[in-house]
């Protein structure tokens, strides 16, 4: 049995660029795991993106994956068919930033069954909550002064 698996996500960048942090919260039943880091100068869309990586490079196995995140970026890029045309191409264009990222990305959930889904930020969804403040508080804890 796959074993279903959300994950929710966010990054803040102060300043942009600038230092930032990312943070992702895993559930699976009434198990719950919070991670996060800092990148010295970054931006905030690097962020966003490096939280789904982290998050979906924690999972151990294959697993049908909930993704939540509050980056209109990223989630569109799966559900409007942004991703399938930029593979098409490779993403060349010259229009598409962070490539790197975004191989990273498709890295990590090549092994999963994922479901996309925005949240409005800084709202009435607590783990998003909880992802800003986490992403917020690895910035102030590497700063360095």
């Amino acid at each position: 049995m796959i074993k279903k698996v959300e994950i929710h996500t966010d990054g803040a960048c102060s300043g942009n660029p600038g230092p930032g942090g990312w943070a992702a919260i895993l559930t699976f039943g009434t198990h719950s795991k919070d991670i996060s880091g800092y990148a010295p100068d970054t931006t905030n869309n690097r962020m966003e993106m490096t939280a789904v990586i982290k998050g979906f490079q924690t999972l151990t196995e294959p697993c049908q994956v909930t993704l939540y995140s509050d980056s209109k970026l990223v989630i569109q890029a799966f559900n409007d068919g942004w991703m399938a045309n930029w593979l098409k191409t490779d993403f060349k264009g010259g229009k598409v930033k962070n490539i790197d990222l975004w191989q990273d990305i498709l890295r990590a959930i090549a092994p999963h069954q994922v479901q996309w889904v925005w949240v409005k930020g800084h709202r009435d969804n607590p783990l998003n909550n909880r992802c800003d403040e986490l992403a917020r508080k690895a910035i102030t804890d590497n700063t360095i002064e």
